[in-house]
């Protein structure tokens, strides 16, 4: 897909194009800027971008689109469709993506969304055939712009995300747990943390199954740092808790997931693990922050257990849904 446009009253010829691996850092540049701008913090590294456009079902040709103005990546949308339908049977799909603040107004967010929302569909279609499905998108901070654009385009908020923080320049002391012991991720342990967190993420809203494919490639993820993330094991080495992080930021460390398998629930492992992360990304002097995204409506009571451990509200963005016609 290509072309030219200059929508009325701008004056601008806009190219239209998929994004090549060797754009990347013009949608990097485009994407911090959003984050700065929009408020949500979601910054990206090329590498992180690069990544992304190589992933297992991913067809850069087809699933991503960007409007350039002249060489200036100025919008873009990217489209994602997980392999496995979300715990109540519904096929998933996703769209992420934004405009440049000063081309906003001229009907580009509108135009990249009638583009690619087909897309989603047809994915949806092909991967879950039979299945309803729904597509889902980010609508940043409260009165946002995308939200509204959203809004009328029949999408309507499902779920509130509250980013928390914590600085790391104190440390905190790591409870012991009886027949457990907790160490850092390694590749022996990749399989057995995936089926830990499948278990633990069942009765998580929105969530569905991760295949061995798609896990494999957020374990080896060059953001990854298993260094500081861990592991709560059993006696017999079973996954039992888990806090797996990621740095995307210099000198920020971000919790991916955190998770306990079901049997294991009211021991407090998820909180030993997290509090040997914390320790460690203290310790370790490459860090300022730790931070996580967690559901405001989280069943299992996970912002308590942030909020004890040192964690504080940040900011919190709206995630917003319509269902595709079945």
């Amino acid at each position: 897909m290509e072309q030219s446009t200059a929508p009325a009253g701008t004056g601008t010829a806009y190219l239209w194009a998929p994004i090549a691996t060797d754009q990347v850092a013009a949608w990097a540049d485009l994407t911090n800027h959003l984050a700065e701008v929009d408020g949500t913090e979601e910054y990206y590294r090329e590498e992180d971008l690069l990544e992304e456009l190589g992933h297992d079902g991913v067809d850069p040709a087809r699933d991503t689109l960007a409007v350039w103005d002249g060489s200036q990546m100025v919008g873009f949308v990217q489209v994602s469709v997980p392999p496995t339908p979300d715990n109540e049977g519904h096929g998933r799909g996703y769209l992420s993506g934004g405009v440049r603040e000063s081309h906003r107004g001229r009907g580009l967010g509108r135009e990249l969304l009638d583009l690619m929302e087909p897309r989603v569909a047809e994915l949806v279609g092909e991967r879950h055939p039979g299945l309803p499905g729904w597509v889902r998108a980010d609508g940043g901070l409260q009165g946002s712009s995308a939200s509204a654009l959203l809004a009328r385009r029949g999408y309507r908020p499902v779920r509130y995300y509250n980013l928390l923080t914590r600085p790391l320049d104190r440390g905190a002391e790591v409870p012991l747990v009886d027949g457990v012991e907790l160490v850092s991720p390694g590749d022996a342990h990749e399989e057995a943390t995936r089926i830990a967190h499948n278990d633990a993420f069942r009765d998580h809203w929105g969530s569905g199954p991760q295949t061995a494919e798609v896990w494999h490639e957020n374990w080896t993820g060059g953001s990854v740092r298993a260094d500081v993330s861990s592991l709560a094991l059993s006696a017999e080495g079973d996954v039992l808790a888990y806090v797996l992080c990621s740095e995307w930021v210099d000198r920020e460390l971000f919790v991916n997931l955190v998770g306990t398998v079901r049997e294991a629930r009211g021991r407090g492992l998820a909180r030993a693990a997290l509090l040997r992360t914390i320790a460690l990304g203290a310790g370790s002097g490459a860090y300022d922050r730790i931070e996580l995204v967690v559901d405001s409506e989280n069943p299992n009571g996970a912002t308590r257990l942030y909020e004890k451990v040192g964690f504080a509200h940040k900011l919190q963005t709206v995630a917003m849904q319509r269902d595709l016609p079945s």
